[in-house]
């Protein structure tokens, strides 16, 4: 690392500490770390965890389809849109399982006593978790994705007491919301990629921008990318299972990549 780099990991480091999400390891485990540049400017610290999460047995916990989640806000006028803080960071790491987690440095050996980024049940554990503290609530008057709690009511009086309910449970968990990312009683909000009022739910048009400014593909991995963000607005895209059949076929191993009349054809269906 340049010298700029090991001042920056030092700082990082002595955060981590401070804050005790990690500790001082003597453990046999030891992944490497880098910086990754962020998009203000700023470095985030990440582990390699790839040779750890190809030993561990993977959790199948699903992750909701977005579908199912907007159709459950069908009729509700106010929404509230809580943003959790540090994410994974708020759950802890089972002890027997933090010697796993351990990283190397230019400035020691240590291991997180919270869940790290990078690990590959994180995501599964998380949404789990968050299901879980709030199933009474799912389906009623909250919407959880990951660390996006959504609050939804059909009157104002409604949305009061589903806040509170909402607060006690993060109140009672240790979880913590960050505030600037939090916005409370909107006729209109913006989620998951969806705009959402009592009129009804339409696609985020700085979303849709993405998919129109998409440059022709040439690879079966930017094909792929692109169906997948594609596929995230099928439920206005009248046959789209149909229509995608074509570039879909260029993503299969045993397929040869051939951008053909019907792929181009496909590909500024979507995008129109």
């Amino acid at each position: 690392m340049a010298p700029a780099e090991l001042v920056e990991l030092k700082k990082q480091i002595e955060d981590l500490l401070e804050k005790q999400m990690v500790r001082p390891s003597v453990s046999p485990w030891g992944a490497p770390i880098l910086l990754v540049k962020k998009k203000d400017g700023g470095a985030r610290l990440c582990v390699d965890y790839r040779q750890l999460n190809k030993l561990t047995i993977k959790n199948k916990y699903p992750l909701p389809r977005i579908d199912d989640l907007m159709d459950q806000l069908r009729g509700a006028s106010v929404f509230s849109k809580i943003d959790l803080r540090s994410r994974y960071h708020q759950i802890r790491v089972k002890e027997s399982n933090i010697p796993k987690t351990a990283f190397r440095t230019r400035y020691g050996h240590y291991e997180y006593v919270v869940m790290p980024f990078g690990v590959t049940n994180a995501l599964a554990v998380f949404m789990d978790y968050m299901n879980r503290i709030f199933r009474s609530f799912l389906d009623r008057f909250v919407v959880v994705f990951i660390d996006d709690i959504l609050v939804y009511s059909r009157s104002l009086e409604d949305h009061r007491e589903h806040l509170r309910l909402v607060f006690e449970v993060l109140r009672e968990r240790q979880l913590y919301a960050k505030l600037s990312k939090c916005e409370f009683w909107l006729s209109e909000v913006k989620f998951l990629g969806h705009v959402i009022s009592a009129e009804g739910i339409v696609v985020d048009p700085a979303k849709v921008e993405v998919v129109i400014q998409w440059e022709p593909s040439r690879t079966a991995m930017e094909i792929r990318s692109f169906v997948r963000l594609a596929s995230y607005y099928r439920r206005f895209i009248e046959g789209f299972s149909r229509i995608v059949m074509s570039l879909t076929q260029l993503t299969r191993k045993d397929q040869p990549f051939v951008w053909m009349d019907a792929c181009e054809q496909s590909f500024q269906e979507l995008k129109g």
